[in-house]
């Protein structure tokens, strides 16, 4: 309970007080050059209230799926199955003896990570530069961004998921980097212009995001339609309870959110929450599998999906930052409490304090998190200018998302709706059960930069 508790409000980070909040404000409108889409000023007192209004609906979404994805199909949870490994070896039979060999095994580890760590400092003069980008297999795969990064952090990773994943891992990084971008980048100039930077959305990073969405999003949705009647009728926390929980604070936010948003309408909110149980699954799911929160995936989706509903002559720039607020909070307390009932399970813990020690620290996140970053944006007038201490250079990057959600993107761009239909349908096609092994894992997950290699390595470190 108190792991859960102590690291609740860190989970309340994705406020988008780097991204999508920070993008709303006049600072990063002047720097857009686009205030006429419309911008909100900051103010402690909506940013508080805004994050109690969103953040707990993610923690009864996913209340009565969660033995589904842990028991049904045995996710491993990294974080959350290495936490009570460690808390199991502190209540052991052994006892003391055996707890004093795991941390003594613990701190070797950990000062093993520090110092390569700190090594890697020296070598780092810049982006793309020392033992982070270092070109393994050459200076033109380094182009299309294979090489090693020598992380640390992704051998764990990699230590703790199935060999399958690791392997999927990598081989979805070589169909999209080795692949699939390259031939979709040959087609500049008829698929999208040729004078586009290599970032712009409008390019060739706007299929990059999008193919990754939908396959993404399609396998969730499937393996949420193949398990859904799998549900057990006896638990600790009613079913009753956790519906109740979520209709309940969703009226209140359908309610209250338009008077924060005057461009979010009422009947854009009641779709997000209509969607969010399932985007909540996909994301507690793929989390179970490969640890990773794709929180801001399923936030850009939402952007895309409700700035071009409300359009940029009706405060679409807004109502889709907010929308992504909206469905980043959902989706990424989902996934965390999904992860704290893995190490709940594991060590014997009710299912219910769980649920409160989340239900508390998030309550915390929701005062302390908007209050550090309070401190900063009144203690640096240049926060989120280029260039200063603190650029904030995603709030630049989620406004240019929102201006381009506003505008219709998907409409306009040549080959990109019918690749991410094909993609989805791929991705969740009906196929046996065959596809599953015994822990339930799907076959390919893609992943960007040299993050494959690192996580291979740990695999076969430890398989």
């Amino acid at each position: 309970m108190i792991n859960t508790e102590g690291k609740s409000p860190e989970e309340v980070e994705n406020g988008g007080f780097g991204s999508y909040l920070f993008g709303m404000s006049e600072r990063i409108a002047i720097q857009s050059g686009d205030t006429n889409l419309g911008y909100k000023n900051l103010s402690l007192s909506w940013i508080i209230g805004f994050l109690f209004i969103v953040s707990f609906l993610g923690l009864f979404s996913v209340v009565p799926l969660r033995k589904i994805m842990i028991i049904d199909f045995k996710l491993t949870y990294p974080s959350g199955t290495a936490t009570a490994y460690l808390i199991n070896s502190f209540h052991t039979t052994e006892g003391a003896k055996l707890a004093k060999k795991q941390v003594r095994t613990l701190g070797k580890f950990f000062s093993f990570s520090f110092l390569w760590g700190f090594f890697k400092w020296f070598f780092t003069a810049g982006d793309n530069c020392g033992f982070d980008s270092f070109p393994t297999f050459g200076l033109k795969a380094f182009e299309n961004k294979f090489y090693f990064d020598f992380s640390a952090i992704y051998v764990g990773v990699g230590m703790i998921c199935p060999y399958i994943i690791n392997i999927s891992v990598l081989l979805g990084g070589i169909l999209s980097w080795g692949l699939m971008w390259p031939l979709i980048e040959h087609r500049k100039g008829d698929w999208f212009s040729a004078d586009l930077s290599p970032t712009s959305l409008n390019g060739l990073q706007g299929y990059k995001v999008f193919i990754s969405i939908a396959m993404i999003l399609g396998d969730g949705l499937y393996n949420f339609c193949k398990r859904r009647t799998r549900l057990f009728l006896k638990d600790q926390i009613p079913s009753w309870f956790a519906i109740t929980g979520y209709v309940t604070i969703a009226v209140i936010s359908i309610i209250t959110l338009p008077h924060i948003f005057h461009q979010l309408k009422w009947y854009y909110v009641l779709v997000i929450y209509i969607f969010a149980p399932t985007l909540a699954f996909c994301n507690a799911y793929g989390c179970g599998l490969t640890d990773w929160s794709l929180a801001s995936t399923y936030g850009k989706l939402a952007i895309f999906t409700i700035g071009a509903w409300a359009g940029s002559s009706h405060g679409g720039v807004l109502a889709g930052l907010a929308a992504c607020g909206v469905m980043m909070n959902i989706v990424s307390t989902a996934s965390d409490l999904t992860q704290d009932f893995k190490t709940g399970y594991l060590t014997l813990a009710s299912p219910r304090s769980m649920f409160v020690s989340q239900v508390i620290g998030t309550a915390m996140g929701c005062i302390i998190s908007p209050c550090v970053f309070w401190l900063f944006y009144k203690a640096f007038d240049d926060l989120g200018v280029p260039g200063s201490e603190y650029p904030a250079p995603f709030a630049i990057v989620y406004r240019g998302m929102a201006k381009l959600g506003s505008r219709r993107f998907l409409s306009s761009a040549k080959g990109l709706s019918l690749a991410l239909l094909r993609v989805f349908r791929s991705s969740h096609t009906d196929k046996p059960d065959k596809r599953f092994n015994r822990q339930g894992e799907s076959k390919v997950h893609t992943t960007p930069n040299g993050n494959g290699n690192s996580i291979l390595l740990g695999t076969i470190l430890c398989h």
